[in-house]
């Protein structure tokens, strides 16, 4: 079926592809150099087929599973009823009058090419022709759009974003439909070449941070994005270690995403990624859910400030208790009851610091366990690891009471960075005020104040504004949640 290529002009066909990186128009060198690059013998998931198209010689190239099978029939037999009086003299004129199609383009240069034919798009190249025809044919597999199993709200929509990047973007476009939204597609990655995709609105958005980031996205020099959106932070932001704070919001819903879109900041969409990253985020921005704007102003606004103050207690409840124990004095009568029951047997600073590690390996184990053992195991690790953990003497039923407030009290709240850069700080507390008593309380206080006043976000802004800068208005639409803009029908007065 392929016509075999003589070795002397193989290997100069070979030659002169790989000098200027564009096609030659001949058929049998062209062929021959992809085959090469390719080594569509071995990739049995390469396919090509040779094939006449108006009296001229043809080859058709895809990627198994990527494209649309009756669709690639039917432009098959399309091409190959064309007759020779039909067929233009270049393949611009092919792609602009004969390709019953519409996502179509024409290239020349064989990395593009190479590049998208390896994401799944046909490539249709013709004896005589100095151009490959792309024909964007291509299907990825896929989930269905389903409710994220983490960013879930009480009221809303219950859609979320997939693996597939086109997906992703059509679900915001569908709530946004203005001119004004744009989708910028990037790549980062020599091998794995990850699209990227910048969501903003183009009136709305900070111009010149949108610069920033779009300089430093084209300027990653990384081999793969081996670990998606993790890996692609990383390279935008070269954040200090010591400092845990997230310096981007993660969301897995599209009414989240276009919500901050529309308040000009950027969205940014990897592939093969089920999440879209925020960016710039203050802390105010990780503390968010959208079930503060799904229920009536004062609902949202109790639902917020609670999950302030619940996310303040997992930090202060256990150092304070340490600091009350260590200091027995210092307790007002009326809370005496907060005292030990029993005698510990095990240092209290050491039942903390066990406790939050057998945390993380119930969050671990819970993750990894089969759902159809879930239940039966997590009724066996509340019996065992609870009440015969308290019986044997290894912890004080009060050390298990506020442990186990905290555990729970981290779920409040969908950002796992900021659960754990609390955590991070609480043991550091822990340890002050085990060392030192109340200065070592206060001094644990302020450094987890210092870190996060002290940090910025990716756009080298404040990372608590409005609260420092201040600025009240902003402040207070940050606390409180109001009615939206335009909510109050005209003329003003309840009906």
């Amino acid at each position: 079926m392929i016509k075999n290529v003589e070795p002397g002009k193989k290997d100069m066909s070979r030659k002169e592809n790989s000098g200027n990186g564009c096609l030659i128009g001949s058929l049998q060198a062209d062929m021959a150099f992809l085959n090469s690059r390719l080594d569509v013998e071995k990739n049995f998931d390469i396919i090509y087929r040779v094939i006449q198209i108006g009296g001229k010689e043809a080859c058709m190239y895809l990627i198994d599973g990527f494209c649309k099978d009756d669709l690639v029939q039917k432009l098959l037999q399309y091409f190959m009823d064309l007759t020779p009086d039909k067929l233009p003299e270049d393949m611009h004129a092919l792609s602009k009058q004969f390709t019953p199609y519409v996502e179509v383009d024409i290239q020349e240069q064989w990395d593009t090419v190479i590049h998208s034919l390896l994401s799944g798009i046909f490539v249709l190249l013709i004896d005589g022709y100095r151009k490959a025809l792309l024909i964007d044919s291509r299907t990825y597999p896929s989930r269905g759009v389903e409710e994220p199993e983490k960013d879930k709200t009480l009221r809303g929509s219950k859609d979320g974003f997939v693996e597939t990047l086109v997906s992703n973007t059509a679900l915001i476009r569908r709530r946004i439909r203005s001119a004004d939204l744009h989708m910028e597609m990037l790549s980062a990655g020599e091998s794995s070449r990850t699209d990227i995709a910048l969501c903003y609105m183009k009136e709305r958005v900070d111009t010149a941070f949108l610069d920033e980031v779009r300089q430093k996205i084209q300027s990653i020099r990384v081999d793969a994005l081996t670990m998606n959106q993790e890996s692609l932070a990383e390279c935008l932001y070269r954040r200090k270690w010591y400092n845990p704070f997230p310096k981007f919001k993660y969301t897995e819903r599209p009414d989240a995403a276009a919500a901050q879109v529309l308040e000009g900041n950027i969205v940014i969409l990897v592939d093969n990624s089920p999440s879209a990253m925020i960016l710039p985020t203050t802390i105010f921005d990780v503390v968010e859910e959208a079930d503060d704007y799904y229920f009536p102003p004062v609902t949202g606004t109790y639902l917020r400030i609670t999950r302030l103050v619940i996310c303040l207690l997992t930090y202060l409840v256990t150092p304070t208790f340490l600091l009350m124990m260590n200091h027995p004095q210092w307790i007002p009568e009326n809370f005496l009851f907060i005292m030990l029951k029993e005698e510990p047997n095990l240092p209290l600073i050491w039942q903390f610091l066990i406790l939050e590690l057998a945390i993380d390996g119930l969050k671990l184990a819970a993750i990894n366990t089969p759902n159809m053992l879930s239940t039966p195991l997590s009724v066996m690790a509340a019996l065992v690891l609870g009440e015969f953990s308290v019986n044997s003497g290894w912890f004080n039923a009060e050390i298990m009471l506020y442990m186990a407030f905290v555990a729970i009290a981290n779920y409040t709240q969908a950002n796992y960075e900021l659960g754990y850069a609390l955590k991070f700080l609480r043991i550091i507390t822990l340890l002050l005020t085990q060392w030192l008593g109340l200065w070592g309380y206060i001094g644990g206080i302020v450094l987890s104040v210092l870190a996060i006043c002290c940090n910025r976000t990716v756009s080298g802004k404040s990372y608590i504004y409005p609260l420092i800068p201040f600025d009240w208005k902003k402040l207070k639409n940050r606390l409180i949640r109001r009615r939206l803009p335009g909510a109050m029908p005209k003329g003003g007065g309840d009906s």
